[in-house]
């Protein structure tokens, strides 16, 4: 065999070898099982929402006939115009306390959630492992054992029916300072903190520079999922918000009557306050994925 015929055969054999490794992969497709299983899940998920939408769309009988159709009736405006409307509700003012609560929660949590995952990650400091663990261990204390000696600390500083009544226990979180360090500590190398100190950089001009920007996926992940969980708290401000001013899961709660419960007006206006949370989920749900996969592959 010749020089020029081997050095065919040995480049030849990985670029066929290459090529047929890509064509595998690319002509890789779902069965026809993976297809069921992602239609059930998809029909699981939206079912709650259409029969919201169902019963909205009907009148106080229709949750309690045999014989309901299932195509939606044609009430969901009437029904939504009488949650908008109703004077006991409040409707405007119970969204934008939401918004407003929510929003400054979300941001609190992700400023002080990195802030502190920096400092259990990459900064050393004595008692640093034992007082992340009392950290995490925070989680394992359920809220309603706190409840009462809150409310008595936020009655005697005169804040009950206040909005910064529900703000203000919630500014940090256990798990996002647990998310953050965990980010933190995979997704910068210490080599890279290292190199901006030769060069000058203090401590704080470090996190700004390389912490904030590595941890853009993951803050952004943690605000969307606290803003949710914020949105939909209902115990803390049913306890502590007065009834004229309300948050939206509290003013919802006022459609039920001591005696009766229009349910087509009450699913109208969950979906009324699920709305925003679709739209948010628009707008940041390729922002969410790339957080959820940047932290799956780390490490």
């Amino acid at each position: 065999m010749s020089t020029s015929t081997a050095t065919r055969t040995t480049a030849g054999r990985p670029a066929r070898i290459r090529a047929g490794r890509t064509t595998r992969i690319k002509g890789q497709r779902a069965g026809f099982w993976v297809y069921i299983g992602l239609v059930v899940i998809l029909v699981a998920s939206v079912f709650p929402f259409y029969w919201s939408f169902l019963i909205g769309s009907g009148d106080a009988s229709t949750i309690n006939d045999p014989d309901m159709s299932w195509l939606p009736g044609g009430n969901f405006l009437a029904n939504a115009a009488s949650v908008l409307n109703d004077p006991a509700v409040n409707f405007w003012r119970a969204l934008w306390n939401s918004i407003f609560s929510s929003a400054v929660i979300a941001v609190s949590v992700v400023v002080f959630s990195t802030l502190a995952g920096w400092a259990f990650a990459k900064l050393r400091f004595r008692g640093s492992g034992p007082l992340l663990v009392f950290v995490v261990a925070t989680m394992a204390v359920p809220m309603q054992l706190g409840v009462v000696p809150l409310y008595i600390l936020f009655s005697d500083l005169g804040w009950t029916g206040n909005i910064g009544a529900i703000i203000i226990p919630s500014l940090t979180s256990a798990f996002g300072v647990f998310w953050m360090t965990q980010y933190l500590r995979q997704a910068v190398p210490d080599e890279l903190i290292e190199a901006a100190r030769v060069d000058g950089a203090n401590s704080f001009r470090t996190f700004t520079t390389i912490g904030l920007v590595a941890a853009r996926p993951a803050a952004a992940m943690l605000g969307l999922f606290t803003f949710v969980t914020a949105w939909n708290n209902f115990f803390w401000p049913f306890i502590v918000l007065d009834r004229r001013d309300p948050t939206l899961p509290v003013a919802l709660s006022l459609l039920q009557s001591n005696y009766f419960v229009d349910y087509s007006v009450v699913l109208a206006g969950v979906l009324l306050a699920t709305i925003p949370l679709l739209i948010l989920f628009v707008f940041a749900g390729k922002q969410l994925v790339s957080g959820i996969m940047a932290g799956a592959v780390k490490g």
